[in-house]
C-alpha cells in the first residue's frame, strides 16, 4: 500500500513557520495534542520539523530562554521527506533506520501531508488483524 492511499481524505496539516516564536509553536503542539510540526520557510517548502524532542533538548541547553527563540534555531533540519508513491513499508523502514517519528509527504515540491509512525503502525496492525480474520474464516469454511 502506498502513502497516497493512507492519507486519502485527510484534512488540514498544521504547521509553523521557521521564524515563528518557539512559545507559539509549543502552544500549537499542546492545543492540537500532537508531537511534531512541519516547519515552512518563505517559499512554503518544508524547511524542517519542530518536535517535542527538539524542544526538550533546547530547554535543557538554554533553559527558559528557549521559549523566546525562533523555531529555525531548534528545528531538525534538513528534513527527510517521502512522496505519495512511497509504500508504507518503505516509510516504516526509513523511520526505523533513521530513528525519527514523523515524515512530511511532498508532491511537486509542496507538502501535502504529515505522517507519524503511529499512522503507519496502525495501518500494519489493521492489515494483520484483517489477514488473521480472513484466515479464521477460511479455516472455519474448510
Amino acid at each position: 500500500m502506498t502513502i497516497a492511499l493512507l492519507i486519502a481524505g485527510r484534512g488540514e496539516v498544521w504547521s509553523c513557520h521557521a521564524d515563528d516564536n518557539v512559545a507559539d509553536a509549543v502552544d500549537m503542539l499542546a492545543r492540537h495534542r500532537i508531537g511534531a510540526l512541519p516547519v515552512r520557510d518563505d517559499n512554503s517548502a518544508v524547511a524542517g520539523i519542530f518536535s517535542e524532542r527538539d524542544m526538550m533538548r533546547c530547554l535543557h541547553k538554554h533553559g527558559e530562554a528557549a521559549l523566546h527563540m525562533k523555531v529555525r534555531e531548534m528545528m531538525t533540519a534538513p528534513v527527510v521527506t517521502i512522496t505519495p508513491q512511497t509504500t508504507v513499508m518503505e516509510a516504516l523502514a526509513l523511520m526505523t533506520k533513521r530513528r525519527f517519528r514523523h515524515l512530511p509527504v511532498v508532491d511537486g515540491g509542496q507538502m501535502i501531508a504529515f505522517v507519524s509512525i503511529g499512522d503507519l503502525v496502525k495501518y500494519r496492525i489493521d492489515r494483520i488483524e484483517a489477514e488473521a480474520e480472513a484466515m479464521r474464516d477460511y479455516i472455519q469454511q474448510a
